[in-house]
């Protein structure tokens, strides 16, 4: 009997052992360099979301940025040289589509376009009539200063182009008879040297050394890549695309609307399209999309979905891009910016239209940059 009690004890000390051996201690081994408690969680790799940006993304849209502005120089050498009607409407038409292409651009401000200013320099708007009219009329200027950046760019041709007449005879008579037609046109001619100068030079740094750098920044630190052009990203979308072409104009910051203030003034049938393009470009950028394909890459949704963040029970990514869809659909129903603004007390529904347009930005500004980690770094000053 004692025997038996012996053995029983036995199996039950043995049985003890093994189950704590399994339960608590640590694994063992595994012969690749450590127990499987030292594997660390995956991570989403940055640098092949960087290298999708700059190499999908960015460096192909200023290149084709780079090719319009080369046929708008183009456009208007012509017009210059031969002062007809006809070329009159095609270099309006190069201004028009050289605009468009100017706002898929207008996003990447980092590196090279922050360093000379690219946005400022190239899209200040309004422009001041009066002192472009001084210095058309005086010959000197120098377009490479800061307090100038509202009389040359894209608003600047606006103004010379569709401003001046409403009838295109009479304008063309303008640049052709008038005492002051030669200075406009080397003022002309002054603004898209400065404008192609500015984009030949940061171009060139993307497709140089500035590229590497840019991808090889892929850490997690407020001066990697990722965090100062997720700053960029959002700052463009609530300052440049939400404000500035839409809020400033309405007076939604101040009280009272400013349709004066509105881009594209003189051309004003084209501010929708502008916004348009730049709500596009941003969805497009959010989701990886390459420059003018339907191939999508790593991007700010795929980080969002490897996060798996969750939104009131909905995948953020989707969420943001809904937004993104209400806020277009809203735009794409307005009449032109300017007759919305000027015909109607208060524009209510472009009012509407904002109110989708802001609602993306906290979906960026705190639920996105909260599941990255990513800290925001420039002040908010409109109290939203």
């Amino acid at each position: 009997m004692k025997k038996s009690w012996y053995w029983v004890f036995t199996f039950l000390l043995v049985l003890w052992a093994c189950s704590s051996d399994s339960s608590d201690g640590p694994l063992p081994d595994d012969g690749i360099g450590g127990s499987d408690d030292d594997v660390a969680p995956a991570t989403f790799d940055r640098g092949v979301m960087l290298t999708n940006w700059a190499d999908n993304i960015i460096i192909p849209a200023y290149t084709a940025f780079s090719s319009e502005l080369t046929e708008l120089n183009g456009a208007f050498e012509t017009f210059s040289a031969d002062r007809t009607v006809d070329n009159l409407v095609a270099f309006r038409q190069a201004w028009l589509d050289t605009y468009i292409a100017w706002q898929q651009v207008s996003l990447f401000e980092i590196g090279p376009a922050e360093t000379v200013g690219f946005r400022l320099n190239m899209n200040t708007y309004p422009t001041d009539t009066d002192l472009l009219e001084s210095f058309v009329a005086s010959g000197s200027y120098d377009l490479s200063l800061p307090s100038n950046r509202d009389v040359k760019g894209f608003p600047a041709l606006d103004y010379l182009l569709n401003g001046l007449e409403t009838d295109d005879t009479a304008l063309v008579a303008r640049f052709d008879t008038d005492s002051d037609a030669a200075n406009r046109l080397a003022y002309i001619d002054d603004v898209l040297n400065d404008m192609i100068g500015l984009t030949d030079g940061v171009l060139q740094e993307w497709q140089g050394s500035f590229r590497n750098a840019f991808v090889s920044n892929d850490g997690s630190s407020a001066t990697a890549s990722t965090d100062r052009f997720v700053n960029d990203f959002i700052f463009y979308y609530e300052k440049f695309l939400r404000a500035g072409k839409m809020g400033i104009p309405l007076g939604v910051f101040t009280g009272t609307p400013a349709p004066n203030t509105i881009e594209a003034f003189y051309k004003a049938d084209i501010s929708r399209t502008l916004f348009l393009t730049g709500l596009s470009t941003v969805q497009d950028f959010f989701n990886g999309k390459h420059f003018d394909s339907s191939t999508t890459g790593e991007s700010l949704a795929s980080y969002l979905r490897f996060l798996n963040t969750i939104k009131d029970g909905v995948a953020l990514d989707g969420i943001i891009n809904d937004q993104f869809d209400l806020a277009r659909d809203m735009v794409t129903s307005l009449d032109t910016f300017r007759n919305e603004i000027e015909n109607n007390n208060p524009p209510v529904d472009m009012l509407l239209a904002y109110d989708e347009v802001q609602r993306a930005v906290p979906l960026l500004k705190v639920d996105m940059v909260s599941a990255m980690s990513i800290s925001i770094d420039f002040v908010d000053a409109d109290g939203d």
